[in-house]
C-alpha cells in the first residue's frame, strides 16, 4: 500500500481574481460609502432646501399657490404655507449636518409623498422628480446617515458604538 500526499490544487483565475478583488472591494466600499451618503444627503438637502427659499422670497405667491393650486389634506392654506417653507428650511439642515437623520429623511419623505398628493397637475417630469427624491430619502432613512455624520460621531463617541 502507497500512501501519496495529494498535492495541493491550484486556484483557477476566478478563485484568483476574486481573492484580488475582495480587498480592493472592501477598501473602496469603506473609503467611498460614507462619500456617497454624504452626497446623497447633500443633493437631497439641497433639492428641497431651494425650494424652501424659493417660498420665502415671494411669500404672497406661496401663499397664492397653496391657496388656490395645491390642496394639502387635513391643514387650512396658510398653515400648510407656514408648515411647508418650515419643513423644507428645517429638516435639509439636519440632514446636511447628518443630526437626527433618520428622522429628517423620514420627515422630507412624508412631506415629498403630500407634495405630490397635493398637486395634482405635476406631470410626468415632476412626479419622476419626487420619486427620485423619495428613493434618495429612502436610502438615508433605511441606512442611516452614514459615517460622516453627527449620529454616527455621537453613537461612536458616547455611545461606543460604530
Amino acid at each position: 500500500m502507497e500512501l501519496t500526499i495529494p498535492r495541493p490544487e491550484r486556484p483557477s483565475a476566478v478563485e484568483l481574481l476574486v481573492s484580488i478583488a475582495r480587498p480592493m472591494i472592501r477598501t473602496f466600499e469603506s473609503a467611498l460609502a460614507p462619500l456617497l451618503d454624504l452626497g446623497i444627503r447633500l443633493f437631497v438637502a439641497w433639492v428641497f432646501f431651494t425650494s424652501g427659499l424659493t417660498k420665502i422670497a415671494s411669500w404672497d405667491s406661496t401663499l397664492a399657490l397653496f391657496e388656490n393650486e395645491y390642496s394639502v389634506p387635513l391643514l387650512p392654506p396658510h398653515a400648510a404655507a407656514y408648515a411647508g417653507a418650515f419643513t423644507e428650511l428645517f429638516f435639509p439642515v439636519l440632514m446636511v449636518l447628518g443630526l437626527a437623520g433618520r428622522f429628517a429623511a423620514g420627515v422630507l419623505f412624508v412631506f415629498n409623498v403630500i407634495a405630490v398628493i397635493s398637486y395634482p397637475d405635476l406631470g410626468e417630469v415632476g412626479r419622476m422628480s419626487h420619486e427620485y427624491w423619495g428613493l434618495l430619502l429612502l436610502v438615508t432613512l433605511l441606512h442611516g446617515p452614514g459615517k460622516v455624520s453627527i449620529d454616527h460621531f455621537v453613537r461612536a463617541r458616547f455611545l461606543g458604538k460604530q
